[in-house]
């Protein structure tokens, strides 16, 4: 063989080996990456999708801005005791048909007697002395007088805050349909919305909806709810929830109860059984009677028997909107020696705030 046969069997051995070292190349990258393991294969010309973000959790609004709005509402409401107080204002003289009309208002508002008597006897006093021939003198007396009558010296703050380390106890009562279940999702809110850590106990274990209600009301804010099964011991079911609550470190426990009917004993000596059980574990801070503000004297037969079971330590008045008779909170708050401290005024997630005297005096006023 000679030397250029040899030269040239060695030059195209060379190209071949190089042709084939691209196609491999090639090859390799016209294939799809391996798969890590546990990888489902991509199908070809699909582009995975992203996975989708949790949703974010809803922010409440903070009680300020909640004052403000309400007194707005309320202000902008057609109770009968804010047309009432517009006709006596807008009257050029009062006479004795004018205070009977006004005083037969007062009553009609839930205000009830004594005190529909004592506001008419003082302003026919301060008015006789002042005149009413200036309004804004008329409506400064007015808004005096029903300030104190609404008591500006009532303790209003809702105790959360527990003592030795342990959470503060809000056990929530009150009869069905009075929206106790919602103003405890709603007390969450204000809770949350003032940085404090919270746990739900979903103790009316009788209604079926009344658990995953709570529940729905707590994933939003992300505020956990302790349950138990349906027709479960709603005392186990509170005591586990304070139990939790002292494990855990939060700052309030918040313990929804069934509506119990106030005609009921054994029922209500049940409530009163829930809270002697929560109170092995950690003393109750607070009780709230949540009222329907539109029931009246109805509302206060509750409150009556209510108060007698578990020391009611303020009210809750709900509904207190445009359908509602605002002089409810001056009688249910003499009738119990209890302080309204929470007040509802819609339907919104936000629409609970801390009653303010001077704020609820100027929202029946118009102002």
């Amino acid at each position: 063989m000679t030397d250029d046969l040899i030269f040239w069997i060695i030059v195209v051995l060379l190209l071949a080996a190089g042709l084939a070292a691209y196609l491999v190349v090639k090859r390799a990258q016209e294939l799809p990456p391996a798969e890590e393991p546990g990888q489902l294969p991509q199908q070809p010309g699909k582009v995975p999708a992203e996975p989708e973000a949790e949703p974010g959790l809803e922010v409440p609004e903070a009680a300020g801005s909640r004052l403000a709005r309400l007194r707005r509402r309320l202000a902008n409401s057609n109770n009968a005791l804010a047309r009432g107080l517009a006709d006596l204002l807008s009257s050029d003289r009062i006479d004795q048909d004018t205070w009977d009309d006004f005083e037969a208002t007062l009553i009609s508002s839930d205000l009830g007697v004594g005190p529909s008597t004592e506001l008419v006897t003082t302003l026919r006093r301060e008015l006789s002395i002042e005149g009413v021939a200036d309004p804004v003198k008329a409506r400064d007396v007015l808004r005096r007088e029903l300030v104190t009558l609404v008591n500006p010296n009532l303790d209003r703050t809702v105790n959360t805050t527990g003592a030795d380390g342990r959470p503060g106890v809000v056990l929530v009562v009150g009869v069905n349909g009075t929206g106790k279940t919602t103003t405890v999702g709603k007390l969450a809110r204000v809770l949350v919305a003032e940085g404090r850590t919270v746990l739900l106990g979903a103790a009316d274990t009788f209604r079926a909806a009344a658990a995953e209600q709570l529940t729905t009301w707590g994933e939003r804010v992300g505020v956990e709810t302790v349950r138990g099964d349906e027709g479960a011991d709603p005392a186990s079911v509170a005591f586990n929830a304070v139990d939790r609550g002292v494990q855990e470190g939060v700052d309030v426990v918040l313990v929804d109860t069934a509506g119990r009917l106030h005609t009921k004993t054994g029922l209500m000596d049940e409530l009163g059984k829930v809270k002697r059980v929560i109170e092995r574990k950690a003393p109750v801070t607070e009780v709230l009677l949540v009222l329907d503000a539109t029931t009246g004297q109805n509302g206060l037969t509750q409150a009556r028997i209510f108060a007698e079971v578990v020391d009611v330590t303020g009210i809750v008045l709900t509904k207190l909107d445009g359908s509602a008779k605002g002089g409810i909170v001056v009688q249910v708050q003499r009738e119990l020696g209890v302080p309204v401290k929470l007040i509802g005024l819609g339907e919104g997630v936000d629409d609970l705030a801390p009653f303010d005297t001077d704020g609820f005096v100027a929202g029946i006023l118009g102002e």
